[in-house]
């Protein structure tokens, strides 16, 4: 099944979806167009100023990154008006800290009552990105999500082109984008330090849950401090597994962090970290939609990610720059030292990337940061280029000035980031099918099979987007 070219998606067979259409009518949006998924846009798209100076915003997930974000957001100046999670152990650690805020179980009912809030920081597990955004952006409020921006690369295009069309702020929760590591990175590959850029490799230790594994057996009753049914909330319904090894004691079979490996909530090591470690790449290398992807793997099962997958991405030429092959690994795979241009008894880092031009080679680390000729490189020393990039005042000061209308090229607002999560979950695609995934952005299908059951999803009664 093709979705249709330049709009919004069909629904699922059997699903209980309002039409994307019926959603953009009611909430006074009217399309925008395909998003042009090539490089960043210079400027955010067009944002509505923020009515006070000071901006008031809505926690959703408030636990552990969820406690960053929403104490970030604080530090950069915003009052934490409301928050909310399905977990009562983290809504009373964050209760402690803002005392004044009202406090929320679901924010379904949140984001329809509330009012006088500026915005809202969205910290969830995956599968929650796009129903709470969705709804956020129809309230017409400024709109942060964690990395990956969505579970579906269906939701990546249909939230961008919400935001843009609703014209609120936007960001997505990949810090290393605001930082200025990146920026110089990016300055140092336009200015030729290693010649026209041929192949990257990038690597992460992820996954650190459970993968490759298949659902667990049994039902433990469901923690009085949990809202079991909340944290499934999109996803198909089942029972709650809690920790069953006293070494991992507050782990359960999903929450609160092992989720990350399950495709019904997370999206893997690569959903995981891609969207920190592809960052460099996608910047500096101006990279739009790839011509195909494909992956090898340990074993398959509809339930879980692998232990781990290596995941090639063949990108044409684009804005006078070469075609370029993009490979990830994960779960301890990595490129040879030989390619790194390391002794073989060097350990490589954990996370990191290289690049491979015409003139040298060059490794960064996860956000661009340390930037360093292998040992092998024909080019050693490069002179520092002249900024060209605006730096960033820093990740949370990003969101709350693009929220007051202030200018703020160069950040991970949906225009960017949007088009970035439907290139990076591409990957998984080609690890679910096995097979090679030849790609066509204006179908958002692939030209060689159907995958449209993996592009976009289904949701429960209640969930929809």
């Amino acid at each position: 099944m093709d979705m249709p070219k330049k709009y919004f998606l069909p629904l699922s067979p059997g699903s209980s979806n309002i039409d994307r259409r019926q959603f953009l009518a009611a909430s006074g949006i009217a399309t925008a167009g395909v998003l042009a998924t090539g490089c960043q846009t210079t400027q955010p798209q067009k944002i509505v100023k923020s009515k006070t100076d000071k901006v008031r915003l809505a926690g959703i997930g408030v636990g552990g990154k969820g406690w960053v974000d929403i104490g970030g957001c604080a530090s950069a100046g915003a009052e934490i008006v409301a928050l909310c999670d399905i977990d009562e152990q983290s809504l009373t650690r964050a209760k402690a800290k803002f005392p004044k805020a009202k406090l929320y179980r679901d924010y379904r009912e949140m984001l329809a009552t509330i009012d006088g809030i500026d915005g809202v920081t969205i910290s969830t597990p995956d599968h929650h990105h796009a129903p709470a955004a969705l709804r956020a952006i129809r309230r017409g409020f400024a709109t942060f999500v964690q990395k990956p921006l969505t579970h579906s690369i269906a939701e990546a295009r249909l939230l961008t082109e919400a935001a843009r069309a609703k014209g609120v702020a936007t960001l997505m929760g990949n810090q290393g984008h605001s930082g200025n590591d990146v920026r110089k990175f990016c300055e140092l590959i336009w200015a030729g330090a290693i010649g026209p850029v041929r192949e990257c490799h990038m690597w992460t230790n992820r996954p650190v849950w459970p993968q490759g594994i298949d659902r667990p057996e049994g039902e433990d009753p469901v923690p009085d401090w949990l809202n079991w049914d909340g944290f499934l909330g999109p996803a198909p319904w089942r029972p709650y597994v809690g920790p069953r090894n006293a070494k991992k004691t507050g782990k359960g079979a999903y929450h609160p962090f092992n989720w990350r490996g399950w495709w019904d909530y997370g999206t893997g090591a690569l959903g995981d970290m891609a969207c920190h470690i592809m960052d460099p790449a996608r910047w500096a290398l101006k990279l739009g939609d790839p011509i195909s992807v494909e992956a090898k793997t340990d074993k398959v099962n509809e339930e879980t990610g692998p232990n781990w997958s290596i995941i090639t991405y063949q990108f044409p030429e684009r804005d006078n720059m070469p075609p370029v092959k993009v490979v990830w690994y994960d779960g301890g795979k990595k490129p040879s030292n030989e390619l790194l241009g390391l002794a073989k008894n060097v350990e490589s880092p954990d996370n990191g990337s290289l690049f491979i031009g015409e003139g040298g080679k060059m490794t960064c680390e996860t956000y661009g940061g340390k930037p360093t000729f292998t040992p092998d490189s024909k080019v050693k020393s490069f002179p520092t280029p002249e900024p060209t990039l605006e730096r960033s005042p820093g990740h949370y000061q990003e969101f709350i000035e693009a929220i007051q209308g202030k200018r703020l090229g160069n950040s991970a607002h949906f225009d960017y980031s949007g088009p970035f999560t439907e290139m990076v979950l591409l990957g998984n695609l080609a690890v679910r099918t096995q097979r090679k995934v030849e790609w066509n952005p204006d179908r958002l299908n692939a030209n060689n099979m159907d995958v449209s059951h993996l592009v976009e999803k289904s949701y429960r009664e209640g969930w929809e987007v």
